[in-house]
């Protein structure tokens, strides 16, 4: 655990509360962790697995609010642009762990696939590093986000000595009235549907343009070992995911039915 150096980035950018609490937590409880903070420069929410091609990234060095011994690097790109970027380009050596958060908002269920805190994590895992996304579920004081970042570094030594797969991300969602969690829950991703509405507006040359609205209809009250549960019932969820999307069980049937037509 001696010198365990940290990548942590996020998608709310670099000056969002989250980061900065995360990074002066971990560099205030274990003076043994390298921290290197390279995130966004503003935020960059639900843009997924985005990466910019088509234009230039530029990098700044930012010296952190709540702790000014504390700097990192702004890129304006995606969260997933500042993993590449840290790891190909800017840091010196690989790091040892991704941590990407701390998320002002959940990400649960189906959430994962918009996110970029979790997008930024995976980048993490393509390039070979245990990585982990972290979220509190709403807008908290400082002591909610001390209180996640302070979980974190309890599961820190845990998941670097233990057998999990480093090709497995680990996504943790604290509850944001941490003063009522009842404990911590190994749990699955569970399934969250929005009805979104789109508002018809016209802007001051008289063109149209939209906006989108989203609202929470669904999120499996069923799954017994749902995050979304899990969440509901004032639990940290922890929950284990890897981005190995091929269905391997309808492969036989696919392959019958490909015979079939060939």
């Amino acid at each position: 655990m001696d010198n365990l150096h940290i990548l942590i980035t996020n998608d709310d950018g670099i000056h969002a509360d989250g980061i900065q609490y995360l990074s002066q937590v971990l560099a205030e409880d274990n003076s043994n962790y390298r921290l290197s903070i390279i995130a966004p420069d503003r935020e960059r929410s639900a843009v997924g697995h985005a990466i910019t091609m088509h234009k230039p990234l530029r990098v700044e060095h930012i010296t952190f609010m709540h702790n000014p011994a504390l700097s990192g690097w702004s890129v304006n790109g995606t969260p997933s642009d500042c993993v590449k970027l840290a790891v190909e380009a800017i840091l010196d050596h690989k790091p040892d762990l991704v941590i990407s958060g701390i998320n002002r908002g959940s990400n649960l269920g189906t959430d994962v696939l918009y996110s970029g805190t979790v997008s930024a994590a995976v980048e993490g895992l393509i390039m070979g590093i245990p990585s982990v996304a972290l979220s509190l579920t709403a807008a908290g004081k400082s002591e909610n986000y001390i209180y996640a970042a302070r979980f974190i570094g309890k599961l820190i030594p845990v998941l670097i000595n233990s057998s999990i797969e480093p090709s497995t991300l680990i996504n943790v969602n604290v509850p944001a009235d941490t003063g009522s969690i009842k404990g911590v829950r190994v749990t699955s991703l569970g399934s969250r549907r929005y009805c979104n509405t789109f508002e018809k507006r016209v802007d001051p040359r008289g063109m149209y343009y939209y906006w989108m609205a989203g609202e929470l209809v669904d999120d499996d009250p069923e799954d017994d070992d749902s995050d979304t549960k899990a969440i509901r019932e004032k639990y940290i969820s922890v929950t284990p995911i890897h981005f190995q999307l091929t269905n391997r069980q309808v492969m036989p049937e696919l392959n019958r039915l490909i015979d079939s037509i060939s």
